[in-house]
């Protein structure tokens, strides 16, 4: 079976959603010099060593990264949960394992990649939702690997 799919980057991306373009303003936090385990109050702000930009932090290639918010719970098993926000990075090369932002005939999609011996299928983290498996005549297009889960906690 010859799977028709394209891995490309392109820069007219397919329909919605629009992506949030990350702001170019330093964003300043302190850092503090120690690992903190969890569940052990520290007084951090007593011990702050530097001070570090999230966006040279969170982001490899700002060009290139995007922020999606996530609508569902098909990849809840590995803690994207919906109203986090992904950060998604176009230029990174996506592998067999990577999660994914895709577009599967025309619909984005966020799941985990597999590709092996010519199968290519898009797994969500749920058991609710069989493996989307992409076949011959559908068009996919991995529009980028996604890198970091915003998960707001309050």
């Amino acid at each position: 079976m010859n799977i028709q799919y394209i891995w490309r980057m392109t820069s007219n991306p397919i329909s919605c959603p629009q992506p949030v373009w990350v702001p170019d303003a330093k964003v300043w936090l302190a850092m503090c010099a120690w690992t903190v385990r969890a569940g052990f109050p520290s007084p951090a702000a007593d011990h702050t060593r530097k001070r570090i930009d999230l966006n040279e932090h969170l982001i490899r290639n700002k060009e290139a990264t995007f922020i999606f918010r996530v609508k569902g719970d098909s990849m809840n098993g590995i803690g994207i949960y919906e109203g986090d926000e992904l950060l998604v990075d176009r230029s990174i090369e996506a592998k067999h394992g990577n999660i994914v932002l895709a577009v599967l005939n025309g619909d984005y999609t966020v799941k985990r990649l597999y590709r092996r011996g010519g199968v290519v299928k898009l797994i969500a983290e749920n058991p609710l939702y069989p493996p989307i498996v992409v076949k011959e005549g559908e068009e996919l297009v991995i529009w980028g690997v996604v890198t970091r889960n915003l998960h707001k906690l309050y």
